[in-house]
């Protein structure tokens, strides 16, 4: 299984994430942006979008169903995947991808408010960050179109990153006492 943990910069996916895999028996995460950044690493530059977003690259995502695909196979278990997207096109290629390897994925949005994702962005360091920021309308535009219809919406706004932890551990049936 495929715990997808998606949401816009500051809903809290890389930590809630790291404590949903201690609340799941043999679960692991797969930082799926690392494989972007193999894809970002690549001289020449790949053509298209530009780099800003390897997202746009068409390679990422098919090498993301087959990264999770191959890492399932050989160990099991479920993995956690914290990353963004927020382009429906490329969550049912992604998705659609995993199926066709008979996949569960349980999709879970982290949500929070405009004020309180502007704030924990803000917060976060001393200069706040121009992708996390430049995302927050993005992530409305999903959520307001497609995303939530798409996942298991969790409301960050008023939770600790443990409690929507065990928001979706319990929801998926897995959680250790």
């Amino acid at each position: 299984m495929i715990v997808w943990i998606n949401g816009t910069h500051g809903a809290g996916k890389t930590t809630t994430s790291a404590l949903v895999r201690e609340l799941i028996p043999n679960a692991r995460v797969l930082d799926a942006e690392k494989v972007g950044e193999t894809l970002m690493d690549i001289t020449p530059a790949l053509p298209g979008r530009g780099t800003e977003n390897f997202q746009h690259w068409p390679p990422w995502r098919p090498l993301v169903v087959e990264t999770a695909r191959r890492v399932l196979d050989y160990t099991g278990g479920t993995l956690v995947i914290p990353m963004t997207v927020l382009v429906e096109e490329y969550w049912r290629e992604i998705s659609a991808g995993l199926a066709q390897h008979s996949i569960e994925v349980r999709h879970f949005v982290l949500h929070a408010d405009q004020d309180t994702l502007r704030g924990r962005i803000e917060g976060e360091h001393v200069v706040p960050s121009p992708f996390g920021l430049a995302h927050l309308a993005p992530y409305a535009e999903a959520a307001r179109t497609w995303l939530h219809g798409a996942a298991e919406v969790v409301d960050t706004t008023h939770l600790t990153p443990a409690q929507a932890a065990a928001h979706i551990a319990e929801a998926v049936g897995a959680h250790r006492p």
